[in-house]
């Protein structure tokens, strides 16, 4: 009777966690004109992830870099935007992966201007999602002329992964080719050619005051030099 009734309440808590509701879309000021979302879901495999984004004012046009992973929460934060009195601009998308391109539909359903790499529409066509409704192959592509630099380092995380510069502030969005804890979700990784790619952010990007992963804490640009370093270690155990 005893082992049942474990077994039973192990069940229902199974159940119970299995059902817990998502956590609430965050967002967080971390300089002048640039906001910090972090949007959350439950990713087979890997559990409750949190995925980042920015939203970039240039005046009262708000520019989203990524897209939250899910329609739902693309819908809450163009209405936060509303809220503040902003108009949600264009998006930019950093690689063709959900958690960077979740709200593209929403967005154009909405007619509001989304980007991405040619490359990155590719990826999404031969998938069957959503498409940005504007593609460059410019590098760099200025989305807004000396405030939004958006940089192709060469593959790491994917074949088609971007980072973006705020010149302003000083602010990088690594999305997810930052990856100085561990390189996690390898599925489409180029990892022969991450540290290459790395150094070249480094170079051209050392005087960042702030970097932002993906996925984790914002930090400094030492998280360049440590993701570098895990994409050494991941091609040496390679070999």
């Amino acid at each position: 009777m005893k082992v049942f009734l474990a077994a039973s309440l192990f069940f229902l808590s199974s159940i119970t966690f299995a059902e817990d509701p998502l956590p609430e879309l965050e967002i967080k000021k971390i300089d002048d004109g640039v906001y910090l979302y972090t949007a959350y879901e439950k990713i087979e495999g890997w559990g409750l992830v949190g995925s980042n984004g920015l939203v970039v004012l240039d005046n009262k046009d708000a520019y989203l870099i990524d897209t939250p992973i899910s329609a739902p929460d693309t819908e809450k934060l163009v209405k936060w935007i509303d809220a503040q009195g902003f108009t949600t601009k264009a998006s930019i998308s950093t690689h063709f992966h959900s958690d960077s391109t979740g709200g593209i539909a929403f967005l154009n359903s909405k007619s509001i201007p989304t980007y991405a790499s040619k490359l990155t529409n590719q990826l999404l066509k031969k998938k069957g999602e959503a498409q940005a409704t504007h593609s460059f192959t410019k590098n760099p592509f200025w989305l807004v002329n000396k405030k939004i630099e958006v940089f192709y380092p060469g593959a790491g995380h994917t074949r088609d992964n971007l980072v973006v510069w705020m010149p302003e502030q000083k602010i990088l969005f690594g999305g997810c080719f930052v990856k100085p804890e561990g390189l996690g979700n390898l599925g489409d990784a180029v990892i022969e050619d991450w540290p290459a790619s790395a150094e070249k952010l480094i170079a051209r990007y050392s005087s960042a005051t702030l970097v932002v992963p993906g996925h984790g804490k914002i930090g400094d640009a030492s998280l360049l030099t440590k993701t570098k370093q895990r994409a050494v270690e991941a091609v040496a155990a390679k070999k």
